[in-house]
Protein backbone atom coordinates (compact mmCIF):
# COMPACT_ATOMS: atom_id res chain seq x y z
CA UNK A 1 0.00 0.00 0.00
CA UNK A 2 1.31 3.39 -0.83
CA UNK A 3 0.20 7.04 0.21
CA UNK A 4 1.19 9.88 -1.87
CA UNK A 5 1.51 13.10 -0.26
CA UNK A 6 1.33 16.03 -3.14
CA UNK A 7 4.08 18.09 -3.06
CA UNK A 8 2.99 20.76 -5.80
CA UNK A 9 3.16 24.45 -5.52
CA UNK A 10 -0.29 24.74 -3.71
CA UNK A 11 -0.03 21.84 -1.52
CA UNK A 12 3.48 23.07 -0.71
CA UNK A 13 1.84 26.16 0.46
CA UNK A 14 -0.58 24.73 2.23
CA UNK A 15 1.62 23.04 4.52
CA UNK A 16 2.67 19.43 2.59
CA UNK A 17 5.86 18.94 4.30
CA UNK A 18 4.07 19.48 8.03
CA UNK A 19 1.69 16.46 6.65
CA UNK A 20 4.14 14.17 5.47
CA UNK A 21 6.29 14.84 9.06
CA UNK A 22 3.08 14.23 9.94
CA UNK A 23 2.03 10.87 8.13
CA UNK A 24 5.97 9.29 9.40
CA UNK A 25 4.67 9.67 12.95
CA UNK A 26 1.53 8.01 12.58
CA UNK A 27 2.96 5.08 10.18
CA UNK A 28 5.63 4.49 13.12
CA UNK A 29 3.15 5.07 16.07
CA UNK A 30 0.46 2.11 14.54
CA UNK A 31 3.80 0.04 13.57
CA UNK A 32 2.76 0.27 10.22
CA UNK A 33 6.32 1.43 7.97
CA UNK A 34 7.12 -1.77 6.70
CA UNK A 35 3.25 -2.37 5.63
CA UNK A 36 2.70 1.11 4.06
CA UNK A 37 4.94 3.15 1.53
CA UNK A 38 4.72 6.96 2.12
CA UNK A 39 6.15 9.05 -0.76
CA UNK A 40 6.00 12.47 -2.08
CA UNK A 41 4.15 12.99 -5.23
CA UNK A 42 4.04 16.48 -7.46
CA UNK A 43 0.95 17.75 -8.19
CA UNK A 44 -2.37 15.03 -7.96
CA UNK A 45 -4.60 17.93 -10.05
CA UNK A 46 -6.97 18.77 -6.98
CA UNK A 47 -5.14 22.10 -6.09
CA UNK A 48 -7.99 24.02 -4.62
CA UNK A 49 -8.82 20.91 -2.17
CA UNK A 50 -5.32 20.49 -0.72
CA UNK A 51 -3.04 19.38 0.69
CA UNK A 52 -4.21 15.99 -1.19
CA UNK A 53 -3.10 12.36 -0.54
CA UNK A 54 -3.58 9.46 -2.41
CA UNK A 55 -3.91 6.21 -1.26
CA UNK A 56 -3.71 3.62 -3.17
CA UNK A 57 -4.33 0.07 -3.54
CA UNK A 58 -6.92 0.45 -0.95
CA UNK A 59 -10.72 1.39 -0.82
CA UNK A 60 -11.80 4.17 0.98
CA UNK A 61 -13.60 3.01 4.46
CA UNK A 62 -16.74 5.57 3.37
CA UNK A 63 -17.22 8.11 0.72
CA UNK A 64 -17.58 12.09 2.18
CA UNK A 65 -16.27 15.54 1.52
CA UNK A 66 -12.70 14.73 2.50
CA UNK A 67 -12.61 11.36 0.45
CA UNK A 68 -12.79 10.84 -3.26
CA UNK A 69 -12.79 7.59 -4.92
CA UNK A 70 -10.21 6.91 -8.06
CA UNK A 71 -9.60 3.84 -10.16
CA UNK A 72 -6.45 2.51 -8.18
CA UNK A 73 -7.64 3.93 -4.55
CA UNK A 74 -8.78 6.96 -3.14
CA UNK A 75 -8.05 10.60 -2.31
CA UNK A 76 -8.01 12.16 0.84
CA UNK A 77 -8.86 16.23 0.42
CA UNK A 78 -8.10 19.15 3.18
CA UNK A 79 -5.11 17.11 4.76
CA UNK A 80 -3.37 18.91 7.19
CA UNK A 81 -0.87 17.87 10.22
CA UNK A 82 -3.35 18.51 12.80
CA UNK A 83 -5.83 15.66 11.36
CA UNK A 84 -3.60 13.32 9.66
CA UNK A 85 -3.87 10.80 12.63
CA UNK A 86 -7.96 11.47 13.31
CA UNK A 87 -7.88 10.54 8.65
CA UNK A 88 -5.46 7.76 8.97
CA UNK A 89 -7.50 6.27 12.01
CA UNK A 90 -10.48 5.89 9.89
CA UNK A 91 -9.86 5.69 6.30
CA UNK A 92 -6.46 4.22 6.07
CA UNK A 93 -6.14 1.80 9.04
CA UNK A 94 -8.44 -0.84 9.16
CA UNK A 95 -7.65 -0.88 5.61
CA UNK A 96 -4.35 -2.30 6.17
CA UNK A 97 -4.98 -5.87 6.92
CA UNK A 98 -8.53 -6.39 5.49
CA UNK A 99 -7.14 -6.04 1.85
Amino acid sequence: MTIKVCVGSSCHLKGSYEVIEAFKAVLKKYDVEDVVELQASFCLGHCSKGVTVSCEDMKAAENGPQVEETADGFILHSMNADNVEEVFAKEVYPKIFSE
